[in-house]
């Protein structure tokens, strides 16, 4: 069950705005509503969040991406649809039901730290469960916790005015995370930081989101922070979402022309990751056959090389047709002698860094999971594929793969 949906959201400003509704279901446009005094900031949008994703809204200036955050947390109601969170219609709540979602459910984190100056770092980050009744231990305790979670161990009886601005915006990250809420909504939390320090909270909130599994709903105007912390992206533009997906849907298969010309600048090879461009292997080999088995399977399959798995699927090395003709011809019988360990990487690897594993040997890269079981393989044309040059990429590989193996 999600715990953000939004279902056919609408939010104009102006006047009779149920009016102006009905005029953009009947196909009048948002530039038309405009010339009469009313704006369409958010037009017909539906996304589900799931629990346990980031979630992440991009456009640029006036794409209605603010707008949809707000309605998220009850700042703004929505003029036609519904929003749910954590299970709660905010659309069918009165004020009172609404703040008390907003202060039980939901923690926000500005793009401007939004802290209260003449409170300490500790009290800051503390004062969510201030809010909310806890007793001072006992939020003192969690906000300390929380800071050190950002690194800010140690920093609680800090003024905000003597924090860089990067430490400012980890005390209100801090402050989310003491709230202890299920989801977390970011209204372009990082935007107001310079580069190396907006890259240094984004590996902080993805390390934080490995370990507490939080939903978050992340807005931003900028693509890559979009593609490299979105689990999934929504694209808006001119109050509507233009396509939804993946970060590898977005960027190969692009659903409008306005995202394809978004999208056409970006480094494929930070976005895209190994399970994207491995291939199912043409065949593999089962540890007990011998070298004789590998070259008739090789040559078969006009291969250089051969897999080796287990009954349970998982890498046991690799044969190059070379090793497995010499075996053949001095009477070996045994794959141990002629078996390498071929070079693997994790599904989830980008591949910028997959060329240095691929240069250091011509065999190809084995995928493999946590419990070394073979998914793919990459060929050095694959890693080509991914920056644009010769063939183009495969459809949706799989994420795991049932070949036929050979004596296994």
């Amino acid at each position: 069950m999600p715990l953000i949906e939004f279902t056919n959201v609408y939010k104009v400003f102006g006047r009779r705005p149920q009016r102006a509704v009905q005029s953009l279901k009947d196909g009048v446009s948002r530039d038309d509503l405009r010339n009469e005094g009313l704006t369409a900031a958010v037009i017909d949008a539906s996304i589900q969040v799931e629990p346990g994703e980031i979630f992440v809204v991009m456009g640029l200036s006036g794409s209605g991406k603010s707008t949809l955050i707000r309605m998220a947390n009850g700042l703004l109601e929505p003029t036609a649809g519904t929003v749910t969170v954590a299970g709660e219609n905010l659309t069918s709540m009165d004020a009172r039901e609404v703040r008390a979602v907003r202060r039980d459910n939901v923690s926000m984190v500005f793009q401007h730290f939004a802290l209260l100056p003449h409170r300490t770092v500790g009290e800051n980050a503390a004062y969510g469960l201030k809010i909310k009744g806890v007793n001072r231990a006992d939020r003192e305790a969690r906000a300390e916790r929380a800071l050190a979670m950002v690194g800010l161990g140690g920093w609680g009886g800090y003024l905000p005015g003597e924090l860089s601005g990067g430490m400012r915006q980890r005390v209100g990250l801090a402050r989310a995370l003491a709230a202890g809420t299920d989801v977390m909504l970011m209204d372009e939390a990082f935007s107001a930081l310079d580069p190396l320090i907006r890259r240094e909270m984004q590996d902080q909130l993805i390390e934080l989101q490995h370990e507490l599994d939080k939903t978050i709903l992340f807005i931003t105007h900028d693509l890559n922070e979009a593609m490299r912390l979105g689990d999934r992206i929504a694209m808006m533009r001119d109050g509507r979402i233009e396509q939804q997906g993946t970060a590898e849907q977005i960027l190969n298969d692009p659903a409008t022309d306005y995202v394809a010309q978004f999208v056409q600048d970006v480094d494929r090879t930070r976005v895209l990751t190994a399970s994207s461009v491995m291939e199912r292997p043409v065949a593999v080999l089962g540890v007990d056959q011998g070298p004789r088995a590998a070259h008739k399977l090789m040559r078969e399959n006009q291969l250089g090389a051969v897999m080796v798995v287990d009954q349970n699927r998982r890498l046991r090395g690799i044969v190059t047709e070379e090793a497995a003709a010499d075996a053949v011809s001095t009477g070996g019988d045994d794959l141990a002698g002629v078996m390498t360990e071929p070079a693997t990487v994790a599904p989830d690897t980008a591949v910028a860094d997959l060329f240095a594993a691929a240069a250091e040997g011509p065999m190809p890269l084995a995928v493999v999971d946590e419990e070394q079981r073979l998914l793919g393989v990459i060929a050095r044309v694959m890693l080509l594929s991914a920056l644009g040059v010769g063939t183009s990429l495969p459809d949706q590989p799989p994420s795991a793969y049932e070949p036929a193996v050979e004596g296994a």
